[in-house]
């Protein structure tokens, strides 16, 4: 993976238009790439800050500086991956602003804690519904639910601007990883062509530069998924019939720390083959179905 050369601006509000301003985490990983971003939106006299990220002192101290004397409208995330809401619960009790945005969610157990990638702290104020919109001085937000990376993934259009803030759901640097038993591969996929039948121009993701093609990056992400669905019968059709067997032959050149997580995503297309009927599984197997 090639990071950008450093500095990062980590900590620092860039301006990226006249309604939005980003801050990097300083939470650089091979998850997060630099760092999760959050972006302050509206010039005037409140704002909305998405995606607060981790709850680390510094970065609540950055976003408190970019935010200055502005009233915080809301604090909004797009889901609740623990490098994306932690910071909701301080700033909120900072600010008195309330948590906006994507639902709570609790995983029932499933192998070693399955739920351990979440938030469990978060509680938000107020839950948007797919096409519900926030606004304040000069700005509105407008949520899109865009389920498959977790099931309570919400995009935000700013309205009037073209922008679209993308959360994991789409982001330029990699592919999003879809975990079952949360992660979905056939909600993935849905949510990516609700995306490709829009028309906004900018994407601005929680990791990674803004996606100035957004509809190309979209149909190439999609016919990359097709690819790997593909790759993933052949080996099945081969007689490879093991998940720990198929990520090998499917990632060669990728760093073997990213293979669990390459099996999840590898487990979410064979739930989805399974239930259209394409391959079948018997304990730990897969093989087409009959």
């Amino acid at each position: 993976m090639n990071f950008p050369t450093r500095p990062w601006p980590t900590g620092t509000a860039e301006q990226l238009e006249p309604l939005v301003r980003r801050v990097l985490a300083a939470n650089p990983s091979p998850f997060t790439y630099t760092g999760t971003q959050s972006y302050i939106v509206g010039a005037g006299s409140d704002v909305a800050v998405i995606d607060p990220g981790p709850d680390e002192a510094d970065h609540i101290a950055a976003l408190l500086a970019a935010i200055g004397d502005a009233k915080v409208s809301a604090i909004v995330c797009t889901h609740t991956h623990r490098d994306h809401s932690p910071a909701a619960g301080p700033l909120a009790a900072i600010t008195g602003a309330p948590v906006i945005g994507c639902a709570a969610l609790t995983l029932a157990d499933e192998g070693p804690r399955s739920d351990a990638p979440f938030d469990q702290t978060y509680r938000p104020d107020r839950v948007l519904a797919d096409g519900e919109s926030i606004s304040g001085d000069g700005w509105a937000l407008t949520a899109v639910a865009t389920p498959g990376h977790t099931s309570n993934h919400l995009c935000f259009v700013l309205e009037g601007t073209g922008a679209l803030f993308t959360g994991d759901h789409v982001m330029g640097w990699s592919t999003s990883v879809v975990a079952p038993p949360d992660g979905d591969m056939a909600a993935y996929m849905a949510s990516l062509q609700k995306l490709q039948d829009r028309e906004d121009i900018i994407y601005y993701p929680a990791h990674g530069p803004a996606v100035e093609k957004p509809r190309q990056l979209v149909r190439g992400m999609m016919g990359h998924r097709r690819q790997r669905e593909r790759q993933i019968l052949k080996l099945v059709e081969a007689g490879t019939g093991l998940i720990e067997d198929m990520v090998p032959l499917m990632y060669k050149g990728v760093d073997t720390g990213l293979h669990p997580a390459a099996a999840r995503s590898v487990l979410a297309h064979l739930i989805d083959l399974e239930n259209r009927f394409v391959v079948r599984r018997e304990g730990d197997v897969w093989t087409i179905a009959a």
